[in-house]
């Protein structure tokens, strides 16, 4: 390769035959979102640094060592989004939004910025689909993102999954509780990891949830957030437990979990395997934040959300051989001659048109070849376009699966033919899931 060129350390390409993995994954979130009420919303992949460096806190992990940093030729300091719920509520006080009828529920997906050590599942640009639910103190919202994100997770085939749910009270709460945590772990300090030792000066409830320290003694037998809730608190999560459980929703009590930003209080969550082997950690996090849109300078709002790692959904469900809709193509059209190949081309736009999926063949193969070229592309049918029948006016579809016999049809009716071989339910996938540009257009399928 020309100068060893590769994409960047901690980034890859999304290659075509994962592409209708992720497209099946993003179209199932956002159709199980459509479906709680949530509307979606696109904000920039470049923010400006002030709405993380205010929000995310000085001393959190994606500050200290995460965040892609720089200044523009304007000298404006502005930064790669580490997450999407900041700009979120950037974007809510910027629009307005606060005069909607409240709650304000929305969601998105794409991707997101991060300087981390690459491993499997955690990447340097990572894609998510969130969503949030703000104007509301509701512990019944808390409950709704945790219905609608094990919804997705369900719909797209992935079992053993479990929310471990906990509450981090108010910024009260956790004053009084990083007071003792900071008196137990004092003379376990110098026995901790170096990420340990420095949090514990600078986000001590970051220790709790630190992978590097989990089996640690100290952190094992540290005191439970859980036992300094102060009575709203309590009454807040036994609210979220209630609803779960009229839900039906099986869920773990954790107190170690934390989250790493400072904006978060009271319910907070994660969504695991239950069984750890072949996974990849948690597919998606998230947890209420009622001091955040004050953090960028507007009123008191609380709300909710959370966002779901699409790399980690993909690898779960590899790992657990879950089979996702293939990108698929419903026609293959084979030109023969100089008449053919020009009627072809009007052919396989007239199937675009009733919204099927085409493959244009292209022109001066034989037809072995081509033939060869349309069963391997998987085609449900190939439209074979000669000089003599373009001269006609028709077509011969030949079906390339099941027992039907290939006949001849005039173009007009061309579409008919074909729905009539392969169903009502045509059409592949978005191949190209995520494009920022056009980040919302849903399954494209006919219905």
């Amino acid at each position: 390769m020309a100068d060893d060129l590769r994409a960047p350390r901690g980034m890859h390409d999304l290659l075509p035959e994962d592409a209708a993995l992720w497209a099946h994954i993003r179209d199932t979130a956002e159709a199980v979102a459509h479906r709680f009420g949530y509307r979606p919303i696109a904000t920039p992949i470049v923010e400006d640094a002030k709405v993380f460096l205010r929000t995310a806190g000085e001393e959190s992990d994606i500050v200290q060592k995460e965040v892609y940093l720089f200044e523009d030729r304007g000298n404006d300091r502005l930064a790669l989004r580490p997450e999407g719920t900041a700009g979120v509520c950037r974007a809510y006080l910027e629009h307005g939004m606060g005069s909607w009828p409240q709650p304000v529920r929305l969601f998105y997906f794409g991707p997101f910025f991060r300087y981390d050590r690459p491993q499997a599942g955690r990447y340097r640009q990572l894609w998510q689909f969130g969503a949030e639910a703000i104007g509301s103190d509701s512990p019944a919202l808390d409950a709704e993102l945790i219905d609608l994100q094990a919804t997705i997770y369900r719909e797209v085939g992935l079992t053993n999954i479990v929310p471990r749910i906990n509450s981090i009270g108010t910024a009260a709460t956790r004053a009084r509780y990083v007071e003792a945590l900071r008196a137990h772990f004092a003379p376990h300090v110098t026995t901790l990891s170096r990420d340990s030792q420095r949090r514990y000066e600078t986000n001590i409830l970051r220790v709790l949830d630190s992978k590097e320290d989990a089996a640690h003694p100290a952190v094992a037998g540290a005191p439970s957030i859980l036992d300094f809730l102060d009575d709203a608190d309590r009454e807040h999560f036994e609210a979220v437990k209630a609803h779960l459980d009229a839900l039906g929703i099986a869920y773990e009590v954790d107190p170690r979990i934390v989250r790493g930003l400072d904006y978060y209080s009271r319910t907070v969550w994660e969504f695991e395997p239950r069984d750890a082997a072949g996974s990849q950690g948690a597919v998606g996090a998230g947890g209420r934040y009622d001091g955040l849109i004050e953090l960028l300078g507007g009123p008191h709002t609380p709300a909710v959300g959370f966002g779901a790692g699409v790399d980690r959904i993909a690898l779960n469900m590899k790992a657990q051989e879950v089979r996702s809709p293939a990108a698929t193509v419903d026609v293959v059209t084979i030109p023969l001659g100089e008449a053919g190949a020009a009627a072809a081309i009007r052919a396989a736009s007239l199937l675009r048109a009733a919204g099927l999926s085409v493959l244009a063949g292209v022109p001066g193969r034989s037809m072995k070849a081509a033939m060869r070229g349309a069963d391997a592309s998987g085609a449900a049918v190939a439209v074979i376009i000669g000089d003599r029948e373009a001269a006609e006016g028709v077509v011969t579809v030949k079906p390339l699966r099941g027992d039907a016999e290939q006949r001849t049809v005039a173009l007009d009716g061309l579409a008919d033919a074909v729905r009539g071989l392969i169903g009502p339910a045509v059409g592949g996938l978005n191949p190209f899931p995520g494009d920022p540009a056009f980040p919302y257009n849903g399954p494209i399928t006919a219905d």
